[in-house]
């Protein structure tokens, strides 16, 4: 890939829009359980902020949606909310301790991470980053990512004393992490046409792609089963995600190779979206400036 058909480094994950089949039943999960709070609502859509001035995430109810089995299809696997600092991940420890509810848990080395499932099946990761200058790299330069145990003693004990007020200020999506019908294909979307750049593989079952060397803005996987299909359009899961760009050019030039390479561009409200091979929309957005 050359250097024209790469993602500009100032480059983040925006805000996510999913599908659920209860309004109600989600907002008391996303606030009690995640932190969340609501920042406006219109109708069945309800946008939720952690610091009460940037929307995170965006719920919309489909009633009666369908709940999927967890790993059928095609579409997202989770989203992830990357909170500041590791004391700020040992209070959302205690808390998700505190409602009883499953979770997963996860040290990837350049992160420690948590992963619990909404009543939909929507997966969530929360997670905070290790410095930068402590992540390695293996001799193809790739990021050095593994899954070992969390130390949840060292968790309990950064949060020990602090008071749970919901996940503080600072908390930005992180990244997104989805299942896809075939990883061949998925490469050729997102590192060679959008210009995300490859930093880790799991196997030949997942890979991971970023921009301006993040451990990862997308993780891709089959772990669906080859050939997935997409996610019903009645079902619970991802709308779209947005994709947080530093100017006009840079998103003009994302916008003209999707053209090109066939995929329909629409215009709404001003902003460029399309849908990936497997009907994952998504929105370009030029960064806010000061």
């Amino acid at each position: 890939m050359t250097a024209a058909t790469t993602l500009h480094p100032d480059f983040t994950i925006g805000l996510v829009q999913i599908r659920v089949s209860n309004l109600e039943r989600s907002l008391a999960f996303y606030q009690n359980i995640v932190g969340l709070s609501i920042l406006r609502q219109a109708g069945r859509e309800v946008e939720m902020t952690a610091d009460g001035q940037n929307v995170l995430l965006i719920l919309r109810e489909i009633e009666n949606a369908k709940v999927l089995r967890r790993n059928s299809v095609a579409g997202l696997y989770h989203f992830a909310i990357l909170v500041p600092n590791r004391p700020s991940l040992g209070l959302v420890m205690r808390n998700l301790i505190a409602t009883g509810i499953h979770v997963g848990q996860g040290d990837h080395l350049v992160s420690e991470a948590l992963y619990i499932q909404d009543p939909d099946n929507n997966g969530i990761e929360i997670y905070r980053d290790r410095p930068r200058d402590t992540w390695e790299h293996d001799t193809e330069g790739h990021v050095k990512m593994a899954t070992d145990p969390v130390d949840v003693d060292g968790l309990m004990a950064a949060s020990a004393g602090l008071p749970w007020n919901g996940l503080p200020a600072g908390t930005v999506m992180g990244h997104v992490h989805f299942h896809v019908g075939d990883l061949g294909q998925a490469k050729v979307f997102y590192v060679d046409l959008l210009g995300f750049e490859l930093t880790a593989h799991y196997g030949d079952a997942a890979m991971f792609i970023s921009a301006g060397g993040y451990h990862h803005h997308i993780g891709l996987n089959i772990w669906a089963g080859q050939g997935a299909p997409a996610a019903p359009v009645d079902a619970a899961g991802i709308d779209y995600f947005t994709l947080l760009l530093p100017n006009e050019e840079e998103r003009t030039a994302v916008v003209e190779r999707v053209r090109q390479a066939g995929y329909a561009v629409e215009d709404i409200g001003g902003v460029p979206a399309f849908r990936d091979p497997w009907n994952i929309g998504i929105r370009l957005i030029v960064k806010k400036t000061l």
